[in-house]
């Protein structure tokens, strides 16, 4: 079983209340058995929100909001989904600060990136699922 950022395959659960569906996670899941998680809005998030960046191991809503208690949630709820379907491989939008696997924002809301994991994506690595972004699917290597 393959975890996938909902937002990956179209459903409009991102910040902006957008998507980012990518055709080549499609592709790669084409007659693969999956299931869609959001780890954000199964946190407590909803869609429209404020974009959430990590700063110094918390998650703020750009507004200053300490939401970090909603990305653990999340992050706590789709570790338990992978529990209970065996999931061994999660593909998630990179940069998230749930699910980015090379880079997250660096928490100032201008853009920079540096290079770490989102709070679901560094739990289901320490659980041994390979973790991979969108952007990995050419490479076919783990990540953080």
């Amino acid at each position: 079983m393959i975890l996938v950022s909902a937002c990956l395959l179209g459903k409009n659960c991102k910040y902006d209340g957008g998507n980012n569906k990518n055709q080549k996670v499609l592709e790669y899941l084409r007659d693969k058995q999956y299931i869609a998680v959001c780890p954000e809005t199964m946190g407590g998030l909803k869609s429209p929100r404020l974009p959430a960046e990590i700063q110094n191991g918390r998650v703020y809503l750009k507004d200053g909001t300490d939401v970090t208690c909603f990305f653990e949630k999340g992050a706590e709820t789709v570790c338990q989904i992978a529990e209970q379907y065996n999931a061994q491989e999660a593909i998630l939008k990179e940069r998230s600060p749930s699910c980015g696997c090379h880079f997250v924002y660096d928490g100032t809301f201008t853009g920079g990136k540096i290079p770490g994991c989102g709070i679901t994506a560094q739990r289901l690595v320490n659980k041994g699922i390979s973790v991979k972004s969108e952007e990995d699917l050419e490479k076919d290597t783990q990540i953080c």
